[in-house]
């Protein structure tokens, strides 16, 4: 506001008071109001962020799962001899082994074992029935067996002979192999038929799951 000399300047100090904007800010109550809002969508953020790396984690493990089945399986064929991919379930790693006829004969891995990602395990978790014409009851693929032949807790399987067959240990063929990973939000599973196709197969964790091949 422009006063001229012919107006009194306390007349012209309270005009301009009247007349100038308000600078006082935001008040306490808009300040916790704005926090509030932005830590709803921060955590909405999160959980959106989570949940979308979660899934990533486990379906990366589980293809991780069902390529090295397929390089075993590979394996047999081209050094015609039997090959295998062992899981140790308890501490969720796994590994490519031969069997080695020459030498001292019994099983070697190759390119040493591979974990799988936090919060992702071997198992099914609340699933109750396996995929559609895989097993008749789900489970993990049989123990695997030391060089003596004695079975090892704790471990599962998926054993191929020297054409590329599942076998089972006394050299049958088999079709109920299967590998199964679960995050306890959904299971994944890597199943191999009695003809050596592998399938890879998805549901959400339910007591009736609905399987999904991916």
């Amino acid at each position: 506001m422009f006063c001229h000399d012919s107006v009194p300047a306390q007349v012209c100090l309270r005009a301009r008071r009247k007349t100038a904007p308000n600078d006082a800010g935001f008040s306490l109550v808009e300040i916790m109001a704005t926090s509030l809002v932005l830590a709803t969508l921060a955590g909405l953020v999160i959980m959106v962020v989570g949940n979308i790396a979660g899934h990533y984690r486990i379906s990366g493990d589980a293809r991780g799962v069902s390529n090295s089945v397929a390089v075993a399986k590979l394996r047999a064929a081209s050094l015609f001899t039997q090959t295998r991919l062992y899981v140790t379930l308890s501490t969720g790693v796994y590994s490519i082994q031969t069997y080695q006829k020459t030498g001292t004969p019994g099983w070697v891995s190759e390119g040493g074992t591979v974990p799988l990602s936090p919060g992702v395990s071997f198992g099914f978790s609340a699933v109750g029935t396996p995929p559609p014409n895989t097993q008749a009851t789900i489970a993990q693929a049989a123990p695997c067996k030391d060089d003596a032949g004695v079975a090892l807790a704790g471990t599962a399987c998926i054993l191929f002979n020297s054409r590329g067959l599942p076998v089972d240990a006394t050299g049958a063929p088999t079709g109920i192999g299967a590998f199964y990973l679960t995050d306890n939000q959904s299971v994944y599973a890597v199943t191999v038929s009695a003809t050596g196709m592998l399938r890879f197969w998805r549901t959400v964790n339910s007591g009736s799951p609905s399987w999904a091949l991916q």
